[in-house]
């Protein structure tokens, strides 16, 4: 019997050889190139190494309408928690300078309502949680401690993607956003409800500081 060549390099892409190192290297690049061009990358190379779709979160939830209400007022609230309480204990400024010029900016809205949606809600959580978790696991194994060590490697990661824009506040919110999102990713395993939370999260965050908000809420409870 011949073996088929696709089925070859499926397991080829989804190991940890010469292929499957470049293919890791070439979604790692896609968002040098333009953004969220790792996360279609990501889900090209499900595709041609037949990795199954729930390996990287992607299972439609029970109740779409539950998971969507849910998922807003989660990442609204996260939202306000971090602004208010997280980040002032932090030390970090209450202005996000580097977003500051949204401030009443009608026209910067829909450029960054796009950024949010797309390269953030999908792009991210597609990258960071789905495949990264995947990639790692296949590594470290699915042990309690392997989990432990993801989340705090994909975390880390994350936060650091946000230094040269946000610098180190930047970091420190990332941080912890993606621990609490990688902690919910290794106990579920889905990331529908994570795409919607990240977007409510940083749709919030965008209202905030449109609305000349960002003062206000970070001295809400510390004044």
């Amino acid at each position: 019997m011949t073996k088929d060549p696709d089925d070859n390099l499926a397991r080829r892409l989804r190991g940890f050889g010469p292929l499957g190192i470049l293919a890791i290297l070439v979604i790692l690049a896609g968002n040098l190139v333009i953004l969220p061009l790792s996360a279609i990358l990501v889900l090209v190379w499900v595709t041609l190494s037949h990795t199954p779709w729930r390996e990287i979160g992607y299972i439609p939830p029970k109740s779409w309408a539950r998971s969507i209400v849910i998922g807003i007022v989660f990442g609204v609230a996260f939202k306000f928690a971090m602004k208010a309480i997280v980040m002032p204990l932090l030390g970090a400024p209450s202005i996000n300078q580097t977003y500051h010029f949204v401030t009443g900016n009608t026209d910067a809205l829909p450029g960054m309502i796009f950024v949010i949606l797309v390269v953030a809600g999908f792009g991210e959580e597609t990258l960071f949680r789905g495949w990264m978790f995947e990639r790692f696991g296949k590594l470290f194994g699915s042990s309690v401690w392997a989990k432990t060590l993801i989340i705090l490697i994909t975390s880390v990661w994350f936060g650091l993607e946000h230094y040269t824009d946000q610098r180190l506040p930047g970091v420190e919110q990332a941080i912890i956003t993606g621990l609490v999102f990688g902690t919910i990713f290794a106990v579920t395993g889905r990331i529908f409800f994570l795409m919607i939370t990240h977007a409510a999260f940083d749709l919030t965050a965008l209202a905030i500081i449109y609305w000349n908000a960002e003062t206000a809420v970070a001295h809400l409870i510390f004044n």
